[in-house]
């Protein structure tokens, strides 16, 4: 595959509304988002959608975010170059402050730095990152207003849903667009984050080239294999697995 380099950064956005809003579609179906040009040098490549777990695996296994890290509604999708958030325990004041920050087109990927036992986003949240052009949200914390998210449409993945509500601590300890951590993960500003139903998934931002070609085969090995299994033919003989 041919990832050209130029101003654009293909966004797959599975949302109506976010596509209304944030998107423009291309000849081929994706949706394409300009980038702010001191994006962390992802590049704005041009990317067609690829599943999470194909990515993760045609990378080397590498990047997986916790499981713990569920979409808020089914069909919330993200693929986009990461902002980081280093947010504390039960203050969502650093949410704020990253969605008045943050590039349009980029993913909010949020640590907290505790107990995912607190509502850190919302309804009013998802709809002033959305008319910021936010590409969508990654938070190892609790969510609210679930309803209301998939109503408004910006793609949401989070390890909780709480009502607890939050503080807005002006002195609370919280950086933003520096590299954070999730799990084993680290992610810097710029990763490219893939997240669909089966989970999320960071590639280093110097990787994307090389781990999206190595994507796209194995989807069209896959393809392959599917075919020759409808006809007929078994597992243990296409992988060469033992009997």
């Amino acid at each position: 595959m041919s990832i050209a380099f130029n101003i654009e950064f293909i966004l797959w956005c599975a949302s109506e509304h976010t596509s209304n809003r944030m998107c423009r579609q291309t000849s081929e179906g994706s949706m394409t988002i300009s980038t702010s040009p001191n994006s962390a040098d992802i590049g704005t490549m041009q990317l067609e959608p690829l599943p999470a777990a194909t990515v993760h695996e045609a990378g080397g296994r590498i990047g997986a975010l916790p499981a713990r890290l569920r979409p808020a509604f089914a069909s919330a999708t993200i693929l986009g170059p990461a902002y980081p958030v280093l947010c504390p325990t039960g203050d969502n004041l650093w949410l704020h402050r990253a969605v008045a920050a943050a590039p349009a087109g980029h993913v909010l990927v949020v640590q907290t730095t505790g107990s995912d036992e607190f509502g850190y986003w919302g309804e009013i949240l998802s709809e002033a990152a959305l008319a910021r052009g936010i590409a969508g949200l990654v938070l190892d914390g609790g969510v609210r207003d679930i309803r209301a998210l998939e109503r408004v449409g910006l793609p949401v993945f989070a390890s909780a849903t709480c009502i607890r509500g939050t503080i807005k601590d002006p002195e609370g300890p919280g950086r933003l667009n520096v590299p954070i951590r999730l799990g084993e993960v680290r992610i810097a500003p710029g990763d490219l984050i893939i997240a669909d139903f089966d989970g999320v998934v960071s590639i280093p931002r110097d990787s994307v080239s090389e781990v999206w070609q190595a994507a796209r085969k194995r989807e069209e090995k896959e393809a392959r294999m599917i075919a020759e299994i409808r006809a007929g033919a078994s597992t243990l003989d296409l992988l060469s697995l033992p009997r």
